[in-house]
């Protein structure tokens, strides 16, 4: 067995270099050329004797092995043109003794056909890097604007003109509210119309993450920072939205000593990946969200007080659905124009007595329950209107009850079969001082308004409400 490539015949060493895939020059300090592989000189189309002894530019067109020969520093994966086809080109610096002495050239084809080729199999790799990277690309950015956030409940009204107002800052913002009722909503919305909505939009629930990962989602680490860290290290989601809007979904289930490296983030704009000693700086606009009262829990010593305030910039609450009857009509045909692409159909309505139902359903669940009601009744869905049967059982139990004379239908107590039956007369009233008082409350205490809600005459109405003791 030989003892190194020294021991090599010289003629042994020129075939090696022949074939490698790689084309090789090699230049002196001057830049003058003093060798070129025999494939090399084929692609160019010279022999060895145009070549040997000229300077580099002269020979290859848009060489720049001149320059590495005279600044000792290596040029790696260059784009170089070389005869109309482009090649990818790398240069390195030659040193003997710590002296610079000259620079070695590659390029990575024969000849253009073999560029052809090469092409041919790279090109589907590069369509399906691209496919990928619009796909993150697309699930970085906001899906909603304030146009789709639909309702002329006061409330409602109110919170969404806080947030739009909010989003042209560059504050924290909390959004505060029951679950389902479009907290995610409102942060698309909020960064979508804001100046960093060019850059990504980064969601993290932080209920979903366990308390063990949720440092390494939000921070990244290191290559080698624990077992089984990913070889080159991970990003967290505070790089990953640098200049863009961070929006952390149930911040009220964030661990205490994940609160405490929040706020130097929020603080000190720059977090440290596991593993690391090297602060990196990070820009991002922090939006919260909770179903959760921070307050108490800041008294209860579960959320750390400093880290609410900093949160707490500004804070829009919004209303449950329960609270948005009049709203509930608007909302369910948006849910239903969103659903009607999914499963490929047009134009669906709601009959009046389901419009009546979904109005006076208490949603428990909010918004999100009602497009799981409106997903269900399209599911099971035989024509173009959805009818009573096509709701939930426990939404078709709840009775309505049309008062005589009334448009107004209001919920009718149910009834055991166990329980005596009262006269009709009884039941008629029980039902007609509710709807009064639902009136009354709709109205918020305006009962000339209440009236024509129930669409009663104002002296009816009174007549009505002296009968049954309301006040």
């Amino acid at each position: 067995m030989g003892k190194g490539i020294d021991i090599l015949p010289i003629e042994w060493i020129k075939e090696l270099i022949h074939l490698v895939a790689e084309r090789l020059v090699v230049v002196d300090r001057d830049g003058i050329i003093s060798y070129m592989d025999s494939a090399y000189l084929d692609f160019l189309g010279i022999t060895d004797e145009q070549a040997i002894g000229r300077p580099v530019q002269e020979v290859i067109e848009n060489s720049r092995m001149h320059i590495v020969a005279k600044t000792g520093i290596a040029e790696l994966s260059a784009v170089q043109p070389i005869k109309g086809s482009e090649m990818i080109a790398n240069r390195y610096p030659i040193y003997v003794k710590n002296q610079l002495v000259g620079a070695a050239g590659t390029v990575m084809f024969r000849n253009p056909q073999e560029w052809i080729e090469y092409s041919k199999r790279i090109q589907p790799l590069l369509e399906e890097l691209q496919y990928y990277k619009k796909k993150l690309e697309k699930e970085l950015q906001s899906k909603y604007k304030f146009t789709d956030l639909v309702g002329i409940n006061p409330k409602f009204i109110e919170a969404k003109r806080l947030a739009e107002r909010g989003s042209r800052s560059q504050s924290s913002i909390l959004l505060i509210g029951e679950s389902g009722t479009g907290k995610e909503l409102f942060a698309h919305s909020i960064h979508q119309n804001s100046a960093r909505s060019i850059f990504p939009f980064i969601r993290v629930n932080c209920a979903s993450i366990p308390e063990h990962l949720l440092e390494s989602e939000l921070f990244g680490y290191e290559s080698g920072a624990f077992t089984g860290a990913k070889k080159g290290g991970k990003k967290g989601k505070f790089e990953q939205g640098h200049m863009g809007t961070i929006f952390l979904d149930e911040i009220g289930d964030m661990p205490l000593p994940m609160q405490s490296k929040l706020l130097r983030v929020l603080q000190e704009k720059e977090i440290e990946r596991i593993g690391g000693n090297t602060p990196k700086t990070v820009d991002v606009r922090i939006i919260a969200a909770t179903h959760r009262d921070l307050e108490i829990m800041v008294e209860e010593g579960k959320f750390r007080k400093d880290l609410y305030y900093r949160l707490n910039v500004l804070k829009v609450e919004i209303p449950p659905l329960r609270e948005r009857p009049e709203d509930i009509l608007a909302v369910s045909k948006i849910l239903l124009k969103k659903l009607e692409r999914k499963f490929s159909i047009q134009e669906i309505q709601l009959s009046e007595v389901v419009i009546e139902c979904l109005k006076h359903h208490s949603w428990p669940g909010n918004v999100r329950e009602l497009e799981n009601v409106l997903e269900r009744a399209l599911n099971i869905l035989d024509g173009d209107i959805i009818q009573l049967e096509h709701l939930p059982l426990y939404m078709q139990d709840q009775e309505i009850y049309r008062i005589p004379g009334h448009m107004h239908l209001i919920k009718c107590p149910n009834l055991s079969l166990n329980e005596p039956v009262q006269p009709l007369r009884d039941i008629i009233a029980s039902v007609e001082r509710e709807a009064i008082l639902k009136a009354i409350q709709q109205a918020e205490g305006n009962k000339v308004k209440a009236a024509s809600i129930l669409g009663i005459g104002k002296t009816s109405f009174y007549d009505k409400c002296k009968l049954h003791d309301i006040q």
